[in-house]
């Protein structure tokens, strides 16, 4: 899947355009190396097709490679941190 990164001030989203249809994980910052991660949308069309599972792995190899921490809010990234214990250096 092509993710794209877009960054505002406060923060961004990691967006996916999938068959027409666009999921998004959306995060804010709080600091250099903080983010919260506080959304993810994935359209009725997409679900079950790994669309967020994508998108989690890309948030988690983003702040690797950022060398930040993220604050899991959204539910659903949340559940996913919790099924992947190797994704616990990124959490804070």
């Amino acid at each position: 899947m092509d993710i794209r990164n877009e960054e505002n001030a406060s923060g961004g989203r990691y967006v996916v355009d999938v068959e027409g249809h666009e999921a998004e994980m959306t995060y804010s910052r709080t600091s250099p190396k903080l983010v919260i991660i506080d959304h993810t949308g994935v359209p009725d069309a997409l679900r079950g097709r790994g669309v967020g599972q994508e998108l989690a792995k890309h948030a988690v190899e983003e702040a690797r490679k950022g060398g930040w921490k993220v604050i899991p809010l959204c539910p659903f990234f949340k559940a996913q941190v919790e099924r992947h214990p190797e994704w616990q250096d990124i959490v804070r």
